[in-house]
């Protein structure tokens, strides 16, 4: 499934599991690993483009991004297993339970009351799993 740059160096498979890894620690591959006997070229393409070529541009640190990803999300409101996992990520690189509420809060002017509500009882969900697990 991974292979090499011309140049030698880590292969975008690599660098993006890499930061994958990061980001999402185990519940990233484990998400990702459960694709491989379906659609293996999926979940590569998911380690190379996100992670390898995105979220490793220069432009915005990862907690930023992180929070814009789960912005997107709740906006989309169709999202709900992806919004969990990047709430979880989130919460790995730094961003607060308040800034994650205030990002719902945000999130209902531009995508209305129940796109925000959606996300406001899915980051209590993710909130209550860790305090549970802590």
């Amino acid at each position: 499934m991974a292979h090499e740059d011309d140049e030698g160096e880590k292969s975008r498979f690599e660098r993006g599991r890499e930061i994958l890894s990061e980001i999402h620690g185990e519940l990233g591959n484990n998400i990702l690993s459960s694709l491989s006997d379906v659609a293996p070229d999926f979940a590569r393409h998911i380690f190379e483009f996100p992670y390898a070529d995105i979220y490793s541009r220069p432009g915005l640190d990862r907690r930023a991004r992180a929070m814009v990803t789960i912005a997107a999300l709740a906006a989309m409101g169709n999202a709900a297993p992806q919004l969990k996992v990047h709430i979880e990520a989130s919460l790995n690189v730094g961003v607060t339970r308040e800034e994650i509420i205030e990002i719902m809060m945000q999130t209902a002017v531009y995508a209305g009351f129940p796109a925000a509500m959606n996300g406001i009882f899915i980051a209590k969900e993710v909130f209550a799993r860790r305090d549970a697990a802590a």
